[in-house]
């Protein structure tokens, strides 16, 4: 699938934006990800906020074999288990607790735990981890937050998403400490609505193209 394999990968490395999906018609899933890869944009976070999550990530990764599917707004490790059986191949949480973050260290897959502040950043970097999405981007500080944190935390890496537009994203992506952005705004409700791929397909080219 893509060349990718297991937790061999960065997920802040595949694209300079993940779109965040919520589909309410599995049916949808194909088309969607196909209109996505095709713009450059291969990694792909499906929200487990609806009854279609699942089956969409299975569809995907049965079907469009160039894209990276992952499952977003994990909560709970019965939903760990439930994305790596569907084929999810990342994880993301807008936040954690022990026990889910054990859940997603034991999945084998690569994941994203959400941060907002420093002490949580640090909590995390002493599990080992130096991945991490945060979380609510905009308003948990933003850019200004993310810049104070790189200098007493090197290590750590980030994909902010919340509230992040192309307007924004920008200057997220120049930040030494962030890899990729997470972002809604390929995905105008009105082109999912009339099921218009290739306007997606050129909001996702748009977008591949935030980071030269």
């Amino acid at each position: 699938m893509g060349g990718v394999t297991s937790a061999a990968f960065s997920v802040l490395s595949l694209a300079p934006v993940i779109p965040v999906i919520v589909l309410d018609d599995a049916a949808d899933a194909v088309p969607l990800a196909r209109a996505l890869v095709a713009g450059g944009l291969p990694a792909i976070e499906v929200t487990l906020r609806t009854p279609a999550a699942l089956d969409a990530v299975r569809a995907i990764a049965d079907e469009v074999p160039d894209a990276v599917v992952g499952a977003g707004t994990v909560l709970t490790p019965e939903q760990v288990a439930a994305a790596r059986s569907a084929g999810s191949r990342f994880l993301v949480s807008p936040g954690w607790s022990p026990r889910l973050l054990g859940a997603m260290k034991d999945s084998g897959l690569p994941f994203l735990p959400g941060v907002s502040t420093a002490s949580e950043v640090v909590t995390l970097l002493d599990e080992g981890l130096t991945e991490l999405k945060f979380f609510p981007a905009e308003a948990a500080g933003g850019t200004s937050h993310l810049r104070s944190l790189a200098a007493p935390l090197p290590r750590a890496r980030f994909c902010p998403t919340g509230g992040i537009t192309p307007a924004t994203a920008p200057a997220y992506l120049t930040l030494p400490n962030v890899g990729c952005v997470g972002g809604t705004w390929m995905l105008p409700p009105d082109a999912l609505a009339a099921k218009d791929w290739p306007r997606i397909e050129r909001l996702a080219r748009e977008a591949a193209a935030l980071r030269g």
